[in-house]
């Protein structure tokens, strides 16, 4: 008897296949614009000094291995607060309270099983397009999982048609937003568009989940909170997940969190004690490594100093690159098509090639992107942008 006669193959996951079919590329002119990974100027994905310091003062302090309990470390959950939502924001006393996990993606693999073990019947309502495991997780969960446009056929932001299909959502339902440099597109919302949605939440009563995962890669630190305070101000309730993986650089150290702003001390703890239970099926507890850097940086002022820089040089490198892509096309009479990559924000382009250009791109010139045209911006190399900018144009001739 073959117990596992039945198992069927599934398709291995396509980004983390691409990683696959890039590294077996012999080209030495090969260019992976694919996985979400921020990259240096080498083409690394560095370690900022900041973690490197932390590290170094936690191997010498750390006395314990134990665990860390449900919800994690709290220092490393009042800290992230803060940093999410304000330092002074008054629903930090009694209001809000963050519970650790693996990563943004365990925050939004724990908010999934607390909406459909304490939330049953409410639907999620996620942006087209997303973040392909926004599909996939959610799913898992149980929930049903509807859709709002967000970006067209024309590659463009088209916020009248969100605002239209989210008046239309019922009552009570989960809508997922993403804060700032939205995956995979790069468009994002203004703020005169963040106060029309808003609105909408309020008359539909929906329930906001809005996804945090790039802090700091838009505008800046405080400028890209600017959707999550304003809802928290205006809203009683709000889910939030918040991942250290892209600002901190912590992407294998599984640092994240799960937020959330409740209407009264009472209710939160009625929610955390939940969310520690659901945890406690998933991960028991959360490791504790990448919280306990995150903790020490944001808890001393030389350090946290030293990550902002850090983080503000990775962000205007980021957009350097858009600029230098789209005048590199310039030559090729393809700079007006392309100008909405220098417009995006974050790690992320939606650059409107189509999936038969993008398989070119890879056969003829071992430009590796995913087939939606998604591109990482921070992988672009700026010494090769000639060489990109004459693929592209040749793809698209």
């Amino acid at each position: 008897m073959s117990h596992f006669q039945t198992v069927k193959r599934v398709p291995g996951d396509p980004i983390l296949g691409l990683m696959d079919a890039y590294r077996a590329d012999r080209n030495p002119a090969k260019l992976d614009l694919g996985v979400g990974v921020y990259k240096d100027a080498q083409g690394l994905t560095p370690i900022p000094r900041a973690v490197k310091l932390a590290e170094q003062r936690l191997l010498q302090s750390e006395t314990s291995k134990s665990y860390i309990g449900g919800h994690g470390d709290p220092l490393f959950g009042r800290l992230l607060s803060e940093l999410v939502l304000g330092a002074n924001n008054p629903l930090l006393t009694e209001r809000a309270g963050a519970t650790q996990t693996p990563g943004g993606t365990g925050a939004l693999r724990l908010c999934a099983d607390f909406i459909a073990q304490c939330l049953p019947g409410r639907g999620i309502w996620l942006s087209d397009p997303t973040w392909p495991i926004h599909e996939s997780i959610f799913a898992a969960a149980g929930l049903r999982v509807g859709h709002y446009p967000y970006v067209g056929a024309d590659n463009a932001l088209n916020v009248e048609a969100m605002i239209a299909a989210l008046t239309h959502v019922p009552k009570g339902d989960v809508v997922l937003l993403h804060a700032c440099c939205h995956n995979p597109t790069g468009f994002d919302l203004a703020p005169r568009d963040w106060k029309r949605v808003l609105e909408v939440v309020k008359a539909r009563e929906l329930l906001p989940l809005i996804d945090f995962a790039y802090q700091g890669f838009g505008d800046g630190l405080e400028q890209d909170a600017f959707a999550v305070r304003l809802f928290a101000a205006e809203l009683p309730e709000l889910l939030i997940t918040s991942s250290c993986s892209k600002n901190f650089g912590l992407y294998r150290e599984r640092t994240g969190a799960l937020i959330v702003c409740a209407e009264h001390a009472e209710k939160l703890q009625d929610v955390r004690s939940q969310l520690a239970f659901i945890a406690r099926n998933l991960w028991s507890t959360p490791p504790a490594h990448g919280a306990a850097v995150v903790a020490s940086i944001l808890h001393d002022d030389e350090l946290k100093a030293l990550w902002i820089d850090e983080l503000n040089s990775m962000r205007e490198r980021i957009a350097s690159l858009r600029n230098g892509l789209v005048e590199a096309l310039q030559p090729h009479g393809l700079s007006e098509r392309f100008t909405h990559i220098a417009q995006q924000r974050g790690m992320f382009s939606y650059t409107g090639l189509s999936p038969t250009q993008v398989q070119r791109l890879r056969d003829e010139f071992s430009v590796y992107m995913v087939g939606s045209g998604r591109a990482n911006v921070a992988g672009l190399d700026a010494q090769r942008m000639d060489q990109l900018a004459s693929a592209i144009a040749r793809v698209c001739g």
